[in-house]
């Protein structure tokens, strides 16, 4: 249960910018911008950077919901998903995607070990300038997410639930819901 009052079994973040929809536009519009919109790198990969730092973070509703957005923009290859979050060195990813995903989990950890050496690493691999700013980017506002939803203890759903949720996601993005009448 929520410790503040929410939309009654409306999941994960869905439910605090319904609470606040002033400041949940502004982060839906954040999510909307690093997720979906134009970067050299995919929606996939990009979905897969959340749910790796929300997995790292035990967000269980983020990692679920954006490991479900994953799987859907990867088709028939999504149980690549489960492969990076089992081992992301050993998947059958790029070296540039692992050594996005080293980033990534240093930003989780404490973002002022990613250095000049794990930079370079990328950079070796062909990350450029904006791959290396949306992972740095997309890995702290998820770390943010993770704190918010699980900060105020919202509703983590069924498994089964996250199925509907990330074709949601992987075909309209990052939109408010819309709110919930009395």
């Amino acid at each position: 249960m929520a410790y503040i009052h929410v939309p009654e079994g409306v999941p994960g973040i869905r439910s605090l910018v319904m609470y606040r929809p002033d400041t949940g536009q502004h982060l839906y519009a954040l999510a909307q911008a690093l997720l979906r919109n134009e970067s050299p790198l995919s929606e996939a990969e990009r979905e897969l950077i959340a749910t790796f730092v929300s997995a790292e973070n035990d967000c269980n509703f983020c990692a679920g919901s954006h490991a479900a957005a994953a799987r859907f923009l990867l088709g028939p290859d999504k149980i690549l998903v489960d492969q990076v979050l089992a081992d992301y060195r050993t998947a059958p990813i790029s070296d540039k995607l692992k050594a996005l995903l080293t980033i990534a989990k240093r930003v989780q950890q404490d973002a002022r070990t990613v250095s000049d050496e794990l930079v370079a690493e990328a950079r070796h691999h062909g990350a450029t300038d904006r791959d290396i700013h949306d992972t740095v980017l997309i890995a702290a506002t998820f770390c943010l997410f993770n704190r918010y939803v699980d900060g105020l203890a919202t509703l983590t759903p069924d498994a089964s639930a996250y199925e509907a949720m990330g074709e949601r996601m992987g075909t309209i993005g990052y939109v408010m819901p819309k709110p919930v009448s009395d």
